[in-house]
C-alpha cells in the first residue's frame, strides 16, 4: 500500500505568512496596478451599467472614437478579441445608435466604423473621470515625469500584441 503525499494526501497546511518581494517579483507594484486599474475603471463602469454595457463596449467606443473610419479587422487587431466577441458588442452599440458601420468605398465587403454624435458624447463621458483621475495623480509632476510614465506604460505592453 503506497502512501500519498502532496495536496491529495489530506488538507494542505495553511500558510500564515504573507508573500514577500523577491529579486524578481515586486508585489507592491503588482498591488498598486490592481488597485489603480480597479479605480481607473470604476467611474466608467458605473456610467456603462446604466445602459447595460460593460468594459468591452467601453474599449470599442474608445477606439472607434480615436480612429474614426477604422475597419472591423483593424478593431479586432487592436483589441485582440474574437470576431464573435466583437460582433455581439458591436451589434449592441450599432443598435443603440453609438456607432455606424459603413461599407468601404473601394471594397463593399469592408466595414468601416464611425462614432455617431451620441457615441462621441459617450466616449467623452467615459474619458472625463479617467482624465481627472490621471491629472490628480500627476499633480505637481514635471513634463519629464509624465513622459517617463508614458514610457513605462508603453513598456508594459506585450511587444507581440502591440500595434
Amino acid at each position: 500500500m503506497s502512501r500519498q503525499t502532496g495536496p491529495k494526501a489530506g488538507k494542505p497546511e495553511p500558510l500564515a505568512t504573507p508573500m514577500e518581494d523577491t529579486e524578481t517579483i515586486d508585489f507592491e507594484i503588482i498591488e498598486l496596478f490592481f488597485f489603480a486599474y480597479r479605480d481607473f475603471v470604476s467611474d466608467p463602469d458605473a456610467i456603462l451599467e446604466k445602459s447595460g454595457f460593460g468594459r468591452a463596449h467601453h474599449r470599442v467606443v474608445h477606439f472607434v472614437n480615436r480612429n474614426p473610419g477604422m475597419t472591423v479587422a483593424d478593431l479586432l487587431d487592436t483589441l485582440k478579441i474574437t470576431k464573435q466577441s466583437l460582433a455581439r458588442v458591436l451589434k449592441q452599440l450599432i443598435d443603440s445608435g453609438y456607432i455606424r458601420q459603413v461599407a468601404g468605398p473601394e471594397d463593399r465587403r469592408q466595414r468601416k466604423l464611425y462614432p455617431t454624435k451620441s457615441g462621441r458624447e459617450l466616449a467623452l463621458a467615459l474619458a472625463e473621470p479617467q482624465s481627472r483621475r490621471i491629472e490628480r495623480a500627476f499633480e505637481g509632476a514635471s513634463a519629464p515625469v509624465r513622459e517617463g510614465v508614458k514610457a513605462f506604460l508603453g513598456g508594459m505592453r506585450d511587444r507581440k500584441k502591440a500595434d
